[in-house]
């Protein structure tokens, strides 16, 4: 049996990894010349923790994880407005909690794939055929830019929040009206940016504390890496979905005056920085035919909700096992996972939509709040409560928590 998987990212590669395992024949396709490098911390828990864990992944990721052990909130003068002892997460999600690059998980994931699957780097997708099922003559095909073919019994459309193979397959955008590529997002109105830089003296200042900015409408952070390197992640308002240089140099440039950190961080901004627009994926059906949506592709939360990569590796986990008990019927395991899973994600899409205020509040009245929630996670017995509140349901209830 063969599968071919479109994008290298989080969610194609972790499939990838589990259906060779599973004696699947893997090609995994991506469009970039070769492996990611952009991008800012995350925080990996929740289900994806639990599914890394059942892959046998979890190792390769730990490896690049990181442990803060503080974030302090600042305001424009250096001030500590509020802070959070990183314990109150440890102790929320059951210690099953770390932060990581995220062009760290790619690199985990890949080691952990190593050589049982084929990944074809600069591979751009300009057709697809679905397949049918269970037609034995009608496999999913794609064509690439270049010329090349592939054909699969199984085809997995892993390729993000702008999804080529979305937009190729006959699938609506969940009632949400337009023609093109977009009618499939939901766009929460704000621009990220993030970008790794190398500043021995600003890492050591930082110390194994996460500084972030008490400021109304935008937010940056900085975390320190043993190596020396600091990490810069900004989120702003923004209502276009769609700035073009200009502004995106200006919404850039919001971050300024939030601090002298950040000031300095600004400074050593990268060629390759990452920036996109937030959004969430909205699809009324995540199969059709031998081709699935997985991970942004179906189900983009937003860094918002913070549990993206988390997300994509539980989907990953369920869909192939899924398949496996289903004895590789598409039909029925595609059906099944859609039931099981979509409940999952789209609470976890409510939250991120829910906490747009917490994460970056438009007014002194939600920043105020945001100073009080922060504080009570500093209490024992309200911490889970809090996070839960943040990050929807996805953290272990007390029963799942590690022993």
């Amino acid at each position: 049996m063969r599968a071919l998987i479109i994008g290298a990212g989080i969610a194609g590669l972790a499939p990838a990894g589990a259906l060779a395992r599973d004696g699947w024949e893997t090609t995994v396709l991506e469009q970039a010349p070769g492996p990611r490098t952009a991008g800012y911390m995350i925080d990996f828990f929740g289900p994806g923790f639990t599914a890394a864990q059942s892959l046998g992944a979890l190792s390769n990721l730990r490896e690049y994880g990181q442990f803060y052990t503080r974030a302090r909130y600042v305001d424009a003068a250096g001030r500590t407005r509020a802070q959070l002892s990183m314990d109150s997460f440890l102790n929320a999600a059951g210690g099953k909690f770390f932060s990581i690059l995220r062009p760290d998980i790619e690199r985990g994931l890949r080691e952990w794939v190593g050589h049982s699957t084929d990944i074809v780097q600069g591979a751009k997708v300009v057709s697809l055929d679905p397949g049918r099922y269970p037609d034995s003559g009608a496999p999913a095909r794609v064509t690439l830019q270049d010329g090349r073919e592939f054909g699969a019994e199984l085809l997995i459309g892993a390729d993000g929040i702008h999804s080529t193979v979305r937009s190729c397959l006959p699938v609506s955008a969940g009632g949400r009206q337009g023609t093109g590529p977009d009618r499939f997002l939901r766009h929460l109105g704000f621009h990220v940016f993030g970008y790794v830089f190398s500043d021995a003296a600003l890492a050591a200042r930082l110390g194994a504390e996460v500084l972030l900015t008490d400021s109304l409408t935008r937010q940056a952070g900085l975390y320190a890496l043993p190596d020396g390197r600091v990490t810069f992640f900004g989120i702003v308002a923004c209502d276009d979905p769609d700035p073009d240089t200009a502004m995106r140099e200006d919404l850039f440039a919001r971050f300024r005056g939030l601090g002298p950190l950040v000031d300095q961080a600004l400074e050593r901004r990268p060629a390759d920085m990452y920036e996109d627009f937030v959004a969430q994926s909205v699809v009324g059906l995540w199969h059709h035919g031998r081709s699935i949506l997985l991970g942004d592709a179906a189900y983009a939360v937003s860094p918002l909700a913070g549990q993206g990569a988390s997300l994509a590796v539980a989907g990953a986990e369920l869909l192939t096992r899924t398949l496996r008990e289903r004895g590789n019927d598409l039909s029925t395991a595609f059906a099944d996972y859609e039931a099981a899973w979509r409940p999952v994600v789209e609470e976890q899409q409510a939250a991120g939509r829910r906490n747009a205020r917490f994460f970056v509040p438009p007014n002194r009245t939600s920043l105020l709040l945001r100073r009080g929630a922060l504080q009570r996670m500093n209490l024992r017995g309200l911490n889970a409560f809090v996070a839960r509140r943040a990050f929807g349901s996805v953290l272990p209830t007390k029963g799942q928590r590690a022993r």
